[in-house]
């Protein structure tokens, strides 16, 4: 049995096999296209403004200390890359929400073999929409205050040294939360009661968190990654439930 911050990986690598079976892909089409547009947008934005955000987060140094430039330069690109990363992944998981979260209901079905979810129509994808925007709406005001902290500490001399790595972790946190959220709210789980079921099982959230997190950083390669990590985290969150309801299933007789 793998160690549990390595079960995260194998999720998303399974995810990943998931979305490309024919019985998903159709699934899968809409989020993707509205994935790609917001990637395209995202490199034209930040070819055009990235200098400048890095040379505004840079501190000023004296002639003196002219040196520590080329040693600092490159940790303000990492923090720039995160920033970046990090708001308009939020952006286009807010978007494809609804559909992410049909996507979870979907790869269950496939999973589990049994349907108990209402058959497909547009009027039942419509009507999910309030309720995941709702849960997308939570889960900013999770990460809002916290990123408005870290972005405060990367503007604070000598401190803002650890904004980077700090920003790299949350990051992580917040990759698990967003994706394993689409599987627990369809099955109505709380906000609250989501949270400490991902804490119960943190090795393994933040193992699926930063595979997640990795993947979303290669070019090409994220745009398929966002269905797949859907897929990854609806596994998760089967197989993790499953775990906990079996030890909790009372054992019957099968001569009774």
């Amino acid at each position: 049995m793998p160690a549990p911050v390595l079960s995260g990986p194998q999720y998303l690598q399974e995810g990943l096999k998931l979305v490309l079976s024919p019985g998903l892909r159709l699934f899968v089409l809409l989020p993707l296209a509205i994935n790609l547009l917001l990637f395209v947008g995202l490199i034209y934005l930040a070819g055009h403004q990235f200098s400048l955000w890095v040379d505004t987060l840079m501190p000023s140094l004296p002639d003196w200390l002219g040196f520590l430039s080329y040693i600092l330069w490159p940790l303000f690109v990492v923090l720039v890359v995160l920033m970046v990363f990090f708001t308009f992944t939020m952006l286009a998981n807010i978007i494809a929400a609804p559909f992410n979260g049909f996507l979870a209901e979907k790869v269950e079905v496939v999973i589990r073999g049994t349907d108990d979810f209402p058959a497909f129509s547009w009027g039942e994808l419509i009507a999910m929409i309030p309720r995941t925007l709702a849960r997308e709406a939570r889960k900013l005001g999770y990460f809002l205050p916290r990123a408005l902290g870290l972005f405060v500490l990367s503007f604070i001399p000598v401190v803002n040294l650890v904004a980077a790595p700090l920003w790299l972790l949350f990051g992580v946190w917040m990759m698990a939360i967003q994706y394993i959220d689409y599987p627990a709210d369809n099955h109505k789980l709380g906000w609250n009661e989501m949270l400490a079921w991902l804490r119960e099982k943190r090795w393994q959230s933040l193992g699926f968190g930063g595979s997640v997190y990795l993947a979303l950083l290669i070019p090409v390669v994220n745009i398929l990654m966002m269905p797949a990590a859907v897929a990854g985290a609806t596994l998760f969150w089967v197989r993790e439930q499953g775990a906990e309801n079996a030890l909790a299933r009372p054992v019957t007789n099968p001569s009774s």
